[in-house]
């Protein structure tokens, strides 16, 4: 207990534990051992951290700071995110289990963010209006919302945190940042670089803890005027809930259970490559990853034959090693959860082609072989639900008509894939798929510039691109009588 790493709450520009002291293991997912200590803060240290983001709203040093200036912070903040970009990798990779040379990559990323809301802090705009009334100047400008609270999940919580703090912190609005659980070191770590940055005192504040009291008290707090979550539906439903309390702007990005479309005219090596990056990039854990697969019934067998080939070569092993292609799942409950959904797939009537067990090396960790199931229909567990991991559930389509109704027989909406040689096709299928976003030839591709978001139970609101700045600000109306006499006696009609 000694030798693990111990991490503390960051609250006001101060670093504490929590308030009754209490603390949570985080365990490293490819020994199966913990790694560190975590503050779990309870309902006391969630209204703190809330107090005093309100306080440097209204009255500290940031409320007072023009656009450009809280522009150039956000900017400092993007360089030291790139600066730091290998040690904030190899924390989150020991915490989550994702390999080291992707969490590298997507922190170095992540400050491509950050830079592009330093460089619209100062572009928020409000308009004059052509009033119909005389003597009536009047113009809008757009404020920050209040406190937001920032809800984000282990999977990907530097790139999510990213699209919320970025447009949240330009608009002007503070911010209270709850991590997860289940690998939160990496966002403690990311709170050391807001201390140096220079952000004043309660302007970004870091909470790690659990969904009670942590996250309840945090959404359903009376001071918080906007909330960003990212998670699963059934603790959106709680989210939900509690903004009833303080009628809070709300945003969810729920995941999803992304069909990839492939025609019998795609370039087979391109679909190939996207149906792996779509399902076992990240160890299956994205909540765009593309696990239900619509083959068109004349490449269907070739396509599965190079899958289970491809899957066969994927290199299992430590996350840190820049040899390993796939590293373990997250945590035990999800390994589990992968376990009893694929044998129940089977019992079923899927065929199991690949996968479906642990590896025999490398042994203790939270590993699972990329699998690869062809399911005989779309009522089939793993067809159904969200799996976040390695696991393709493979169906085959015969015309245009019934690859689009299969695309949209879910209840998600988030990413769609499509993969086909003819534009025409392209263009009518991504328009007909009902999802936030849809990848023509390629998949998972991500930028500050485009919005990210779903459609039905994958959520509602959009974060990245320039909109998303606009879901962190209120308009207001200015009226300003331009008369030389008075204002009119209300009493005396004319």
């Amino acid at each position: 207990m000694n030798d693990l790493a111990r991490y503390q709450l960051f609250i006001d520009g101060a670093w504490c534990d929590a308030s009754d002291g209490a603390t949570f293991e985080s365990i490293n997912p490819a020994t199966a051992e913990p790694w560190a200590i975590m503050p779990a803060a309870s309902e006391a240290d969630v209204n703190r951290a809330v107090q005093a983001a309100k306080h440097a709203l209204y009255e500290g040093p940031w409320a007072s700071m023009t656009a450009t200036q809280r522009g150039k912070l956000i900017r400092r903040l993007g360089d030291l995110v790139a600066e730091n970009a290998e040690k904030l990798g190899d924390v989150e990779t020991i915490d989550s289990g994702k390999l080291a040379r992707e969490t590298r990559s997507q922190t170095r990323y992540v400050a491509d963010y950050y830079w592009y809301y330093a460089g619209l802090a100062d572009k928020i705009e409000g308009a004059t209006l052509p009033i119909d009334k005389p003597d009536l100047h009047v113009f809008t400008t757009r404020e920050p919302i209040g406190v937001v609270a920032a809800v984000v999940p282990w999977n990907a919580q530097m790139f999510l945190s990213a699209t919320k703090l970025g447009p949240a912190l330009a608009a002007g609005n503070t911010v209270v940042l709850k991590a997860s659980e289940d690998a939160p070191a990496p966002m403690l770590e990311f709170a050391k670089l807001i201390e140096a940055a220079g952000f004043p005192p309660g302007v970004v504040n870091v909470i790690t803890g659990f969904g009670e009291p942590c996250g309840r008290a945090l959404t359903a707090h009376p001071e918080v005027g906007r909330v960003a979550f990212t998670g699963g539906p059934a603790t959106a439903r709680r989210v939900v809930e509690n903004t009833a309390n303080n009628f809070a702007v709300t945003s969810l990005e729920l995941g999803g259970k992304s069909p990839i479309v492939v025609f019998d005219d795609a370039d087979i090596d391109g679909a190939v490559n996207g149906l792996i990056a779509g399902n076992f990039g990240a160890t299956g854990q994205s909540c765009v990853a593309g696990s239900r697969v619509f083959l068109h019934e004349r490449v269907r067998d070739q396509i599965l034959e190079r899958l289970v080939d491809r899957a066969a070569r994927i290199n299992i092993g430590d996350p840190l090693d820049e040899k390993t292609d796939m590293g373990p799942l997250a945590t035990k409950r999800q390994l589990e959860h992968i376990e009893s959904s694929v044998s129940e797939t089977v019992a079923q009537g899927a065929t199991l082609l690949s996968g479906g067990k642990q590896p025999e090396q490398p042994g203790r960790g939270f590993y699972y072989e990329p699998t690869v199931l062809a399911c005989p229909d779309q009522t089939v567990k793993t067809v159904q639900e969200e799996m976040f991991g390695p696991v393709m559930s493979a169906l085959s389509f015969s015309d245009e008509d019934e690859a689009v109704a299969f695309a949209n027989d879910t209840r998600f909406g988030l990413g769609a894939g499509v993969f086909t040689q003819d534009v025409g096709r392209a263009l009518r299928v991504s328009k007909r798929i009902r999802s936030g976003i849809v990848w023509v030839n390629t998949y998972r591709a991500i930028s500050p510039i485009a919005p990210f978001g779903g459609f039905r139970q994958s959520g509602y609101g959009r974060e990245a691109g320039i909109d998303a700045i606009h879901e962190y600000t209120r308009t207001k109306s200015v009226w300003i009588n331009t008369s030389s006499t008075p204002m009119a006696d209300p009493f005396v009609m004319r």
